[in-house]
């Protein structure tokens, strides 16, 4: 029988060690209040409830973490000639979180998120924070305490709550409430500074949120910049024994930006690493792989209903979205300066238009769901801009590009397992078209399939 050499177990000591200590940290972990588990028990979880079920005892510290390898086996092809990435297969970039979650006092918490390692970020980067008041005990008021048994209150730079879709994204480190690889085509995601207010009782919920309009906090004085307004409405029950129903609807409005992101406030990048990008791509300049970015950077205006339906083990989740919006340029708020000698003045243009549809079809089974098998179906369609430009000190520098109708469609099908609670080991089959894209344009005639594995670990 072959020994193993102390220097070989030296070497082994500190993994050993560091997984015998997140164990711990995962078995012992303080309590939080009004709060989303990390692991399967937060999978299906959309707001959180207003059912008091912790006791306060006193300041509380919840150390967790997420953790994501993929393994992908993807291929990639386009009619317009233009070299694409040569894609392999191989393992993408492993990605990191580290959640901070503290108990203040009773009812009220903070949440502080960081990614340590993603496509997009290499290097640490702090997500966002909130802070959540479910109870207002500390102001010494009965009214206001009978009033907050239904109201949840909460504040800070914090990923906002536009739609459903974005409970069930892949968020860096974090895949583990995603029942597939990557979020939608049109991903609405994004952090901006502001609050929320909600109410809930007996199903219903009503929410209204307003912030700064900008994934960054800015004291510079800008040319036209106005908040993001946006609310919510549904109902969300459960009907018997495993049967659940839910239907939402959000609406948000932003009137001016300086550079509005709705549509590309992810900071982790996409989990189809590479697909369809130039041969000399690199992982932070070209994140964002199998989405598509409508850049209504300037105004938007967007609505989306969501349709949630569990019946014992069959799940449904899907989005139907429409957006509209342009860049500043296309609303004539960018024109050339006396030093570009261009008498050029430049209208505001019509909206585009986005739409997306998205249907989500999965089966749980076995002893506490810890298999699933499921079906996604993606497809986005909408007016995109191509070749504008903002010199504005130059003659001719100023362009509000030229509009064409275009459309992504994606199909893909998976499963997982729920190896324990913390660990999932899922994949997926998937294939995206890319269809009326220009010729010469590197999406033309796009098209990538193939299969990606995840292992992915949440406490």
């Amino acid at each position: 029988m072959k020994t193993v050499s102390r220097i070989t177990l030296l070497r082994r000591l500190p993994g050993f060690l560091l997984l015998t200590l997140l164990a711990q940290i995962a078995a012992a972990q303080a309590p939080i209040q009004y709060f989303r588990q990390y692991d399967q028990r937060g999978i299906g979880v959309f707001e959180t409830s207003k059912n008091d079920t912790v006791p306060f005892n006193d300041l509380k510290l919840r150390v967790g973490g997420n953790f994501t390898q993929s393994f992908q086996t993807l291929s990639h092809s386009n009619e317009s000639g233009v070299p694409l990435y040569d894609l392999g297969n191989g393992f993408p970039l492993a990605q990191a979180n580290l959640n901070l979650d503290f108990q203040l006092a009773d009812g009220v918490r903070v949440n502080l998120i960081s990614y340590m390692s993603s496509h997009h970020h290499n290097e640490m980067w702090v997500k966002a924070g909130y802070f959540q008041i479910d109870k207002v005990g500390f102001l010494n008021s009965e009214l206001l305490n009978n009033l907050w048994k239904n109201l949840t209150l909460k504040i800070g730079h914090m990923e906002i709550n536009y739609g459903d879709a974005h409970f069930r994204r892949s968020d860096g480190g974090n895949a583990f409430w995603n029942p597939f690889i990557e979020n939608n085509i049109l991903d609405a995601y994004t952090t901006e500074i502001g609050a929320e207010l909600y109410w809930q009782k007996n199903g219903f919920l009503l929410m209204g949120g307003m912030t700064n309009g900008e994934i960054q906090g800015s004291v510079t004085a800008p040319n036209k910049r106005s908040p993001s307004v946006y609310g919510k409405v549904g109902y969300d029950k459960v009907l018997a024994e495993r049967t659940r129903i839910r239907l939402t609807g959000s609406l948000l409005r932003k009137s001016s930006s300086v550079n509005g992101t709705l549509f590309r406030g992810d900071r982790t990048g996409s989990n189809y690493q590479f697909v369809m990008e130039p041969a000399n791509a690199t992982v932070t300049a070209n994140a964002f792989s199998g989405r598509i970015n409508p850049n209504f950077s300037d105004d938007v205006t967007t609505f989306v209903i969501n349709p949630f339906v569990q019946f014992h083990g069959l799940e449904l989740f899907g989005t139907v979205e429409f957006a509209e919006g342009n860049t500043a340029v296309e609303n004539g708020e960018v024109q050339y300066t006396p030093a570009a000698n261009d008498a050029t003045r430049f209208n505001k243009l019509e909206k585009r238009k986005f739409d997306q549809v998205a249907v989500d079809l999965l089966y749980r089974f076995g002893k506490a769901d810890r298999f699933y098998v499921g079906a996604r179906y993606n497809k986005v369609s909408g007016t995109q801009v191509f070749g504008s430009s903002t010199t504005v000190a130059t003659a001719g520098g100023i362009s509000q590009g030229t509009r064409l109708d275009v459309s992504q469609e994606r199909t893909a099908f998976g499963g997982g397992w729920f190896i324990t609670r913390n660990i999932l080991l899922k994949g997926e089959y998937v294939t995206q078209k890319f269809n009326d894209y220009p010729a010469g344009d590197i999406l033309q005639g796009g098209k990538f399939d193939g299969f990606v594995f995840q292992g992915t670990i949440a406490f």
